[in-house]
């Protein structure tokens, strides 16, 4: 039975415009960045080490990220230097934090221009132009596009590196440097695991496409992207070794843990969060695996791609995060055929966007109505507990936004039928769904996330001079939020001299240890469990 005719029933549809993926993306990018203080808990880590390259003016201080003037051995610096210099650059503006987390968007608009070049450089310009809208529908992007997040920044030099793989595949001569290019990057952005999102596409210059004649040319585009790629590579760790030899030493033993210890077998938490954090690509890949099954070279490196990530993923912890490295191979595998899905299942995907996202902007829309008017009631209540004390007062432009949004949703209803309509509707979906929680709900979000009042009321409780304070059970997010916003900062138990005063986050109603009297206690209003205790000890 001879299926194209079916398969290629929407070949003919009106090319995807280009100028609509720009829209949709800047829409994407920009709303949300803006507008909130540092959360919890990456959020408020990358802020703070951001800050602290910021405020320091050696270059040397540079090399080595620290949240709360501790060294931080979990991460690489690139994305920091860049939310650091837009924080200077901007942050008189915007306030720094604001300004900060823009290097998200500098790094996700990279992602999303790097991702077409790939998927064109491998399947053609339809591909290029479908891939960015599968992207910005991915579930587990969401949040990471919208703070502070080197994992972004790999991401971005992850998919140059496929660029300059799919080019080299073509026989291009600017591929191998750009290749090389993202691989070394990709390291400097996000360490190990950054390679891992790459490492994949290196064999690419050996494997010219089967209608290329420059055979030839193959060790020396793979050589050119080695000696492009090595010193990016070795640059950060060479400085590091001389300046900073012990914290080189715990960075890569902490990253060398992290990039190939296995922790067990795969358990249920895995595939959850694969499901709902790769959706929609992963369907997607499966069709253009079955759709390309007999021209399966068209596939095969990214196809290796999701092996070596999935791979990683399954070996590791089951965290949303830990899913990303999964995007750029997964999502180059899904563009091959999502505009080439049969009439039927194209169908049903475009009807499951448009009743979603309808059905989830109209939650939205009754929890605005719910904190501002006090209706439906039993919202009402709930809203007021979960962030008590929180006034709403929405602005002419973000009212009028959700509304414009909301309006322009209801006008993707009529679009014509095309190959490609399913995908952009979902990506208008997701883009709605943010848009609206950025509009109608995030001050309601930061009011309850932030750590500011925390802080402030710390600062006010702590007389003049004090300058130890020994922590107790403190995570990374609260040392960097209370750098950050009071420029307090603690030390570690079992220091010596002891410090006379000290913080812990407990439980309510805990008993005060011997030798020390509290002066002072707060918390969020938005959680119930967390409390801040201040002691001094007793002479």
């Amino acid at each position: 039975m001879n299926l194209g005719p079916l398969l290629n029933s929407q070949d003919h549809s009106p090319r995807l415009p280009t100028l609509a993926v720009v829209v949709l993306a800047g829409l994407y990018l920009l709303i949300g960045v803006t507008g909130h203080d540092p959360w919890k808990t990456e959020d408020a880590i990358h802020i703070g080490i951001a800050h602290g390259f910021a405020t320091q003016d050696e270059w040397r201080q540079w090399l080595v990220p620290a949240v709360a003037g501790e060294a931080w051995p979990h991460t690489a610096p690139l994305y920091h230097w860049v939310a650091a210099l837009l924080g200077q650059l901007l942050g008189g503006w915007l306030g720094f934090h604001a300004a900060a987390r823009l290097a998200t968007t500098v790094f996700g608009a990279l992602f999303l221009f790097f991702l077409a070049g790939a998927a064109r450089s491998f399947h053609g310009d339809a591909a290029g132009r479908i891939a960015p809208l599968l992207a910005i529908g991915t579930l587990g992007l969401l949040l990471p596009m919208h703070e502070a997040q080197p994992a972004i920044a790999g991401l971005a030099c992850a998919a140059l590196a496929w660029w300059g793989g799919g080019l080299s595949r073509q026989g291009k001569a600017r591929g191998a440097p750009l290749l090389g290019l993202g691989l070394g990057l990709a390291f400097l952005a996000h360490g190990l695991v950054g390679l891992i999102m790459a490492v994949a596409v290196l064999p690419a210059p050996m494997m010219l496409a089967p209608h290329s004649h420059q055979f030839r040319r193959d060790w020396k585009g793979f050589a050119l992207a080695l000696l492009v790629a090595l010193p990016l590579l070795a640059a950060w760790p060479w400085l590091l070794a001389q300046q900073a030899p012990g914290f080189w030493a715990q960075w890569w033993q902490n990253e060398f843990a992290e990039a190939t210890r296995a922790r067990g077998l795969p358990v249920s938490r895995h595939f959850e969060q694969l499901v709902w954090a790769v959706w929609p690509l992963w369907p997607l890949a499966l069709w253009s695996f079955w759709l390309l099954r007999r021209q399966i070279d068209r596939l095969l490196l990214p196809l290796f791609g999701v092996v070596v990530t999935l791979a990683w993923f399954l070996s590791g912890a089951p965290r949303s995060l830990a899913v990303l490295p999964l995007i750029v191979p997964l999502a180059l595998v899904a563009a091959a055929g999502a505009d080439r899905l049969r009439r039927g299942a194209a169908n049903a995907f475009d009807w499951f966007s448009v009743m979603t996202f309808s059905f989830v902007a109209t939650l939205i829309w009754l929890g605005a109505s719910a904190q501002s008017l006090g209706w439906p009631p039993k919202i009402a209540n709930n809203f007021a507990k979960l962030a008590a004390g929180h006034t709403v007062d929405y602005g002419i432009v973000a009212l009028g936004g959700a509304i414009i949004a909301t309006l322009a949703w209801l006008l993707t209803w009529g679009l014509r039928r095309a190959s490609w309509r399913a995908s952009l509707r979902w990506a208008a979906g997701v883009t709605l769904m943010w848009v609206l929680i950025s509009a109608l709900w995030l001050a309601w979000i930061d009011h309850g996330m932030t750590y500011r009042p925390v802080a402030l009321a710390l600062k006010q409780a702590l007389p003049q001079g004090v300058d130890c304070i020994e922590r107790g059970d403190f995570g990374h997010a609260h040392r960097a939020s209370l750098d950050y916003f009071a420029g307090i900062r603690t030390v570690a138990a079992g220091r010596q001299p002891a410090c006379g005063w000290r913080l812990t986050i407990a439980e309510r109603n805990r008993k005060v240890p011997d030798g020390w009297t509290e002066v002072w206690q707060g918390g969020r209003t938005s959680d119930r469990k967390e409390r801040w205790y201040l002691d001094r000890r007793v002479d």
